[in-house]
């Protein structure tokens, strides 16, 4: 079943390419432009009643050099059948682009990583017919980022290390480093970020840890009121106001509905949408003695 942080995971590579920077240092390339990449359907079925699909596919593509397509899989643990899909994925992708293909596994835990850099053999007695041999985007393989410069510089790598050294003895340092680092970009740049790392800790302690820092490094300056402290707190405050409005709507269509007073869609959709905590009590109040529904909002 494919998770939310299954999601997150792979996502890190369909925009920003530098989470891809230790695939191409591995390789002996200069660091991965965004010019360089396309992205590419992630199907791999054929006609017949059996669906496969990669995570993410893209096709790197510069100016000067070789082409090759890099298909990412977000790997949570070990799985003999799906290193068998791998070996599909790689032949099936290569025989209708035509092109080579770089298989990468993301994977959050030292365990899973080592074993999923495979090789992983097709034999028929001594005889070998396929290997596949994933680089691993895992513990072993993405650095630790401990500089803030280094977030502000390649986000999608710093977000990315950030998960997969969640079981790092070090990761408290990395988190911080992280977090802090991301108060560089616009909030709303800020807050995408902070949700990928979010999801992908899914699961884990380190999901705990990552939510107290959200919290903490939302400003520089906590309780100096500036824009951003404000802008965030009145956010959380209206959010909640909210939340609590639309409970009270349910509470009005529930009084109505044991009273045994007809409720129309328009009305039952202007209730249910209704965020203004103030008007939702208010009709909660008069909810018990009116005897239309629309008569909730007549001006008492």
């Amino acid at each position: 079943m494919v998770t939310s942080t299954h999601e997150a995971s792979h996502r890190l590579f369909q925009d920003p390419p530098e989470a891809l920077a230790p695939v191409f240092e591995a390789l002996g390339l200069p660091p991965p432009s965004k010019d360089d990449f396309g992205e590419l359907s992630p199907d791999a079925t054929e006609f017949r009643p059996l669906e496969r699909r990669v995570d993410t596919v893209l096709a790197y593509e510069p100016p000067m050099g070789d082409n090759f397509l890099i298909a990412v899989e977000a790997q949570t643990k070990k799985d003999p059948q799906k290193a068998r899909s791998w070996a599909y994925y790689v032949a099936f992708l290569q025989a209708k682009y035509d092109m080579p293909v770089l298989l990468v596994p993301v994977c959050r835990d030292r365990a899973t990583a080592a074993w999923a850099m495979g090789p992983f053999e097709c034999t028929a007695g001594p005889w070998t017919t396929q290997v596949t041999r994933p680089f691993v985007l895992g513990p072993q393989t993405v650095p630790k980022v401990t500089d803030e410069s280094t977030v502000a510089q390649q986000p999608a790598l710093a977000a990315l290390s950030a998960i997969v050294h969640s079981e790092d003895r070090r990761v408290d340092a990395i988190l911080e480093t992280v977090a802090r680092g991301l108060m560089a970009f616009a909030p709303g740049v800020t807050e995408y970020w902070y949700e990928v790392v979010e999801v992908s800790l899914e699961n884990t302690p380190t999901k705990a840890k990552w939510r107290t820092l959200m919290q903490r490094v939302i400003t520089h300056f906590p309780g100096h009121g500036t824009l951003f402290e404000e802008t965030y707190l009145e956010g959380k405050a209206e959010g909640k106001a909210e939340g609590e409005a639309l409970g009270e709507a349910k509470g009005v269509l529930r009084v109505l509905e044991v009273r045994g007073i007809a409720v129309s869609e328009e009305i039952r959709e202007r209730i249910s949408s209704c965020t203004d905590l103030q008007v939702a009590n208010d009709w909660l109040d008069r909810a018990g003695t009116v005897e239309r529904a629309d008569e909730l909002f007549t001006d008492a």
